[in-house]
């Protein structure tokens, strides 16, 4: 075992003697600040949220259903997939437009997600466009007038779901 030691401590001190300790620092302190940074992203969070504990009422395939209030697409439970899953042979995108929308069972406001499932032409059935709380494009994070397939292997847009992220905080 001896050999292990002499060759460790020969890398630790090739690698003390090419690099700094302020450099080592910053390049640590950055990775860290970054780390902590990655959950801010609206990232692929929405496909884990809903958790189906959310009191419902209503048919998912109307656009009348209490999630869609901010929905501008086609409905994915007519497409194949559900109000929280994509149709088979589609993607659903890892960026995504929020709205915030009351469910009448438990009159409380929920965050909903919109997700677009990306990878297969569009759906053509059930367009919903109801646009409650839609912002213009310079708010891109609540404006659902952009194609969201950005972040999946194909832009090309197929259906929408409308995952439930948490309650809204009252205000």
């Amino acid at each position: 075992m001896r050999w292990l030691d002499d060759w460790i401590e020969s890398r630790a001190r090739t690698i003390a003697r090419s690099t700094s300790r302020r450099g080592f620092l910053g390049r640590m302190g950055a990775v860290l600040v970054g780390t902590a940074a990655l959950p801010l992203l609206p990232v692929a969070r929405a496909a884990a949220a809903d958790s189906g504990a959310t009191p419902t009422e209503g048919d998912p395939n109307s656009c009348e259903y209490w999630r869609y209030c901010g929905m501008d697409g086609y409905l994915c439970g007519c497409c194949g997939g559900s109000h929280t899953s994509c149709p088979p042979g589609t993607e659903m995108s890892p960026i995504t437009w929020v709205g915030s929308c009351r469910n009448p069972v438990d009159d409380r406001d929920y965050i909903v997600s919109y997700n677009d499932c990306c990878g297969k032409s569009s759906c053509g059935r059930c367009l919903c466009s109801r646009n409650e709380g839609d912002k213009a494009l310079y708010y891109p994070a609540k404006s659902n007038d952009i194609n969201w397939c950005q972040g999946t292997t194909t832009n090309v847009y197929h259906c929408s779901t409308a995952i439930v992220v948490g309650v809204a905080a009252k205000s």
